[in-house]
């Protein structure tokens, strides 16, 4: 039976999930990606005012924005200082992703009680083997995308694009094709008009470097990726990936729909507004801190997951990124728990500059449903005395000492 994969990406869709927060918003620019200071507030009359780009002050960066911001060059990972000279009076909202995580499950849901089948690939978009549904192929899936994408609005008020082709490659293209709220079904006899005159960088694992060299080498296109010779591919980018190149230009990608992956590790960081130090700023320090490991402990909770290596991922000023990690004698989900043992890891990096990022990391996770099964793997051994003793619930920053660098000659700047 010939394969019908969808792909499903949801349109702009944090920026979408704020809309419905405040629809006076619609139709409007705006940007997601502030702090607390962008939470709009409340006025006596009952209407809201909201912060725009023109005040922001900082070196954040957009994590989305609405179609309309799009249109005046303002797209994710752009700068926000940049965002701001290209539109001053886009409105700016702060991040809000308990909210997006609610909204994240509500739509796959309401998927997976059409088409059971379905690969998770993040917050935003999944990938769903239709091949078996009853009559999917009399219309090449035309019926079940339009069924999809009404479950879809229907479970959250919100729109989205699919792609439904014979695999996962072509069907990520696909789907942005027509966004927003698109649906666009494309056969291996459609990709010289649609696929081939798109650019190198619309396949998926083709990055910048790789995008760089191809164009270095007169290639721009997709197509132009298909006519190179196969021989000509693997010379410039190896055995590997030159092949790989060459089938992913015509469409070729036997890939399965995996329905269950375990993760390596959950994660939560921050960047700062403005470098801060771990002295003069202990306390705005050790409120973050304490805040990342508790949410972590939160997601590692709603996962169903216990940890059992903690890590915390500082960068400083000058990008310089430092990493610890600490494996604990008995898997943990708790949050006080993570930031005793990230506390540990803290104490052995130097300090001396100031930071810019902030991130606790979980890794060695184990299903909590395995851990609290008698039959599993037996008992975890009791806590060393060194992992068991408590610290002092001051904020972890509080007490790091660092004395003047020797290398500048004078206290830390």
């Amino acid at each position: 039976m010939p394969r019908l994969i969808a792909h499903l990406d949801m349109d702009a869709f944090y920026a979408s999930v704020e809309l419905l927060r405040y629809p006076e918003l619609r139709g409007r620019a705006v940007v997601i990606g502030g702090g607390r200071d962008a939470q709009p507030r409340l006025l006596a009359d009952g209407t809201r005012s909201f912060s725009t780009l023109r005040r922001y002050v900082g070196r954040g960066v957009v994590t989305t924005s609405t179609y309309e911001a799009r249109k005046l060059g303002v797209f994710s990972a752009m700068g926000m200082m940049k965002s701001a000279l290209l539109a001053p009076d886009a409105v700016l909202l702060p991040v809000d992703f308990d909210e997006y995580r609610k909204y994240s499950r509500a739509f796959k849901a309401a998927v997976r009680a059409i088409a059971p089948i379905v690969e998770d690939r993040g917050i935003d978009e999944i990938y769903v083997d239709l091949s078996e549904l009853p009559g999917v192929h009399e219309d090449r899936g035309h019926a079940v995308g339009l069924a999809l994408k009404a479950a879809v609005r229907e479970a959250t008020g919100l729109s989205c694009s699919i792609g439904i082709t014979p695999n996962k490659l072509l069907s990520k293209i696909a789907s942005e094709l027509d966004k927003p709220d698109g649906l666009t079904l494309l056969a291996h006899a459609d990709i010289p008009a649609r696929i081939w005159p798109l650019a190198a960088r619309k396949v998926n694992g083709i990055g910048p470097k790789a995008a760089a060299k191809l164009a270095a080498l007169g290639i721009e296109t997709i197509g132009d990726v298909a006519g190179a010779e196969p021989a000509f591919l693997l010379e410039h980018f190896g055995k590997s990936f030159g092949a790989w190149l060459h089938a992913a230009a015509h469409g070729r990608d036997e890939r399965p729909v995996v329905t269950a992956s375990e993760p390596e590790s959950i994660s939560r960081e921050t960047t700062f507004e403005r470098d801060l130090h771990a002295v003069r700023d202990r306390d705005e320090l050790g409120r973050v801190f304490t805040e990342l490991c508790t949410k972590l402990g939160g997601d590692l909770a709603r996962k169903g997951y216990a940890a059992k290596t903690i890590g915390i991922k500082l960068r400083f000023d000058d990008f310089k990124i430092a990493t610890r990690a600490l494996t604990l004698p008995a898997h943990t989900l708790d949050g006080r728990e993570i930031r005793r043992a990230a506390g540990q890891c803290l104490k052995r990096v130097d300090l001396t500059r100031r930071l810019r990022l902030l991130g606790v990391r979980a890794s060695a996770l184990r299903k909590v449903s395995e851990l609290l099964n008698p039959y599993a793997q037996g008992p975890d051994p009791p806590p060393s005395p060194a992992v068991r003793e408590r610290e002092p619930d001051l904020p972890l920053f509080a007490s790091i000492e660092t004395p003047p660098s020797p290398a500048r000659g004078r206290g830390p700047g």
